[in-house]
């Protein structure tokens, strides 16, 4: 069976004292079975927002691979992103914000869509984030640093408060 799950976001990219010049989101498939993502998107909206953007996707994610996406540049930042899977426009906040991958293209219409029947996996990030799964949001990140999912993208226990911790920015595919 394929498992994908979100395992790092970073939205500092392109900000002041930032390394990287592009936002990007990083899955990765903690299953034993590839996973086809062609019907799969990655959906974005404000710490408080329930105006969705989507980057959808397409491809296999293979078990214990990566898969980077690309989103919107900034002005600063001095390194280019590893070669990503797919690249997308959205422009995420860098301290907090929320991400779902969902199995279907279809925007998302609601503030807290955890637990709904497309949504694979979803982090809210930043004490801001108002949906999260678990007990509370994943720390706040910022321009240098990214939330990553521990144990290399391995550990979901369905808690962001415990699952993501802040550090430097590893974009993996």
């Amino acid at each position: 069976v394929g498992i994908v799950v979100i395992s790092q976001v970073y939205g500092g990219g392109g900000n002041s004292g930032a390394t990287y010049k592009n936002d990007f989101i990083e899955l990765f498939n903690k299953g034993t079975a590839a996973v086809d993502l062609s019907t799969y998107a990655v959906q974005y909206t404000s710490a408080t927002g329930s105006s969705w953007s989507e980057t959808t996707l397409s491809g296999t994610i293979q078990p214990g691979h990566y898969y980077l996406i690309q989103e919107a540049a900034g002005s600063g930042g001095t390194s280019s992103l590893p070669t990503p899977e797919a690249t997308g426009t959205i422009s995420m906040a860098a301290t907090a914000g929320k991400v779902a991958l969902t199995k279907t293209q279809t925007l998302l219409t609601v503030d807290n869509p955890v637990g709904g029947a497309n949504v694979v996996d979803f982090i809210g990030y930043g004490t801001a984030a108002d949906a999260y799964e678990g007990s509370g949001p994943a720390p706040a990140p910022s321009n240098t640093t990214a939330d990553l999912r521990a144990n290399g993208g391995a550990t979901d226990t369905n808690n962001n408060a415990s699952d993501f911790s802040a550090g430097a920015p590893n974009p993996r595919n």
